[in-house]
C-alpha cells in the first residue's frame, strides 16, 4: 500500500525504555537513507579544568571498538558507498552515516556499538591529544580566533560558553584517559541521545531495527545539570589582543536571547538584513557578507574593511549576536568600529523598509528550504532543533520568520544591541 504525501513527510516520534528518543521521516525521492545520533553534550557541559573534553571524546569515538577496530570504520563505510562524519559544538555532539537505503542498518550498528563499546586505549588517547593540540595551535595562526575567544571569555563571566569548544591547551595537556572515559560513560548514553533516521525506508521496519540495536543498551547515570546563568550585563567591556598577524580585526558581541525566546526570529531577520541570509543550523553562521546587505555596502564597498559580517545562530542558552570586520591597512580601527555601530544605530532609529524586510524574509525562507534538500540535511535540522528545543521547530520556522514585522526588527535592535550589553574585541598585529 502506497504512502500518502502526509505520511511520507511527517516525523514519527518513538522513545525506547532506556530513554533514547527515535525520530523517523520517510523520504522516498531517492534510494538513500541517513542515520544521525545527537548527544545533548558540548562545551556547555564542561566544568573548569576539563575544557575541550567533549570535542576530545568525539574524536575518541572514531578510534574503534572490539567489534570495529581502529581504521575499519572508514573502510566499511567506503565499501558500502556511504559517507560519515561527526562534530562537536557548544550545545551538542553529533555523528552521522549516509548510505544507500539498503545498507542503512550499518549506521545503526556503528552508532549503537560505539555508544557503549568505545575503547579509549591509552596510546590512542595520547595520540589524539597531540592531534587536537596541533589543531588548536593551527587555529592560533588566525587573528579571528584570538579575538573570538577573547570576546566570549569577556562576555561570559558565569556561563561555560566562556571557553572555546576545542578547550585550553593546559587542560588538554593535563587530562587523561580516566577523565575522558568517565565523561563518555556519563553523557554518551541512550537517555542523553536522539537517534534521527531519514530516507527511503518503511518506518515500522526501521523502528524494529532501532529497537534491536539500541533497546538493549543500559541507561546512563544521572546527568549533571548546567545551572549557570549569565547575569545581565552592566556596561560595555573592551578587550585588546596584540600578536603577530597581517591585519587589525574587530569583533563586537551583544548578549541576546536563546532560540526558545519569542525574539529569536526577529534577531535572525536582523542578522540577515545586516549581512545576508544563511541557514539557521550549525553550518550556517559567520559566512562572508552578502553583497546586497547593509554591512557589505557600508564597510566593504566604501573600502573601510576587507570583509564584514554579522552572526546569530540558535543556541540553548543566551548567546551572542556578533559583528566583525577586517580593517584595511589604510584605515583606522576606530573608523571601522564607528561604521559598524552606525549600521546598528540606523536600524534602531529608522528601522528597515517593507521592501528590504520582504527581500530578507524571502532569502531566509530559501535558506531553510535549501537546508532541507538532502536527507542528510533534513536529519541534521531535526536533530539540531530537538537538542536545542523541539524538532517541531523545523516545521514552524518559516512561519516564525514570515511573522516578523519591521517594528519587531527595530525593537530587538533597540532592546539588545545596546552599549550596556556590548563587548568589543580588537586585534592589533605586532611584529612580522
Amino acid at each position: 500500500m502506497g504512502k500518502t504525501m502526509s505520511q511520507e513527510n511527517s516525523v514519527g516520534e518513538h522513545r525506547l525504555a532506556n530513554g533514547l528518543l527515535v525520530l523517523t521521516k520517510e523520504v522516498h525521492s531517492a534510494p538513500v537513507a541517513t542515520c544521525w545520533i545527537w548527544y545533548r553534550v558540548g562545551s556547555r557541559n564542561e566544568p573548569s579544568g576539563c575544557t575541550g573534553i567533549s570535542h576530545w571524546v568525539e574524536h575518541m569515538l572514531f578510534k574503534g571498538t572490539p567489534n570495529m577496530p581502529r581504521g575499519s570504520l572508514d573502510r566499511t563505510i567506503a565499501r558500502n558507498g556511504g559517507t560519515f562524519n561527526g562534530f562537536t559544538w557548544i550545545d551538542y555532539t553529533a555523528y552521522y552515516e549516509t548510505l544507500p537505503a539498503d545498507r542503512i542498518e550499518l549506521g545503526l550498528q556503528i552508532e549503537s556499538d560505539r555508544m557503549v563499546n568505545a575503547l579509549f586505549e591509552d596510546e590512542e588517547v595520547d595520540s589524539e591529544r597531540t592531534v587536537i593540540i596541533a589543531e588548536l595551535e593551527g587555529y592560533a595562526n588566525y587573528p579571528e580566533t584570538w579575538v573570538d575567544e577573547a570576546v566570549k571569555a569577556t562576555a561570559f563571566t558565569a556561563h561555560p560558553y566562556h571557553h572555546p569548544v576545542i578547550g585550553y591547551k593546559h587542560d588538554l595537556q593535563a587530562m587523561g584517559r580516566a577523565q575522558l572515559y568517565d565523561y563518555y560513560q556519563t553523557f554518551y548514553m541512550p537517555n542523553n541521545a536522539v537517534l534521527v533516521l531519514v530516507g527511503d525506508f518503511e518506518t515500522d521496519a526501521m523502528l524494529m531495527q532501532a529497537e534491536r540495536y539500541f533497546a538493549p543498551l543500559p541507561v546512563g547515570p544521572p546527568l549533571p545539570r548546567v545551572h549557570a546563568e549569565e547575569p545581565e550585563p552592566q556596561g560595555e567591556r573592551r578587550v585588546t589582543i596584540r600578536r603577530h598577524g597581517a591585519n587589525e580585526f574587530l569583533q563586537i558581541g551583544y548578549l541576546v536571547p536563546d532560540c526558545k525566546h519569542a525574539d529569536f526570529a526577529a534577531l535572525a531577520v536582523l542578522d540577515a538584513a545586516l549581512s545576508g541570509a544563511r541557514s539557521l543550523t550549525f553550518m550556517g553562521g559567520g559566512a562572508q557578507t552578502n553583497r546586497s546587505a547593509r554591512l557589505y555596502k557600508a564597510l566593504v564597498e566604501t573600502e573601510l574593511a576587507g570583509s564584514a559580517y554579522s552572526s546569530y545562530m540558535p543556541t540553548r542558552d543566551p548567546f551572542l549576536f556578533e559583528l566583525g570586520a577586517t580593517v584595511l591597512e589604510s584605515r583606522a580601527t576606530a573608523e571601522v568600529e564607528a561604521a559598524l555601530l552606525r549600521e546598528i544605530e540606523r536600524v534602531q532609529q529608522d528601522g528597515i523598509g517593507d521592501d528590504e524586510l520582504a527581500k530578507v524574509q524571502k532569502q531566509l525562507r530559501a535558506q531553510v528550504a535549501y537546508g532541507g534538500e538532502s536527507v542528510t540535511n533534513q536529519a541534521m535540522q531535526l536533530g539540531m532543533w530537538e537538542v536545542l528545543d523541539s524538532y517541531r521547530r523545523v516545521d514552524t520556522l518559516t512561519a516564525e520568520l514570515a511573522a516578523v514585522s519591521a517594528d519587531d526588527v527595530r525593537r530587538v535592535a533597540q532592546q539588545y544591541l545596546t552599549e550596556r550589553r556590548r563587548v568589543v574585541g580588537h586585534f592589533i598585529p605586532e611584529g612580522a
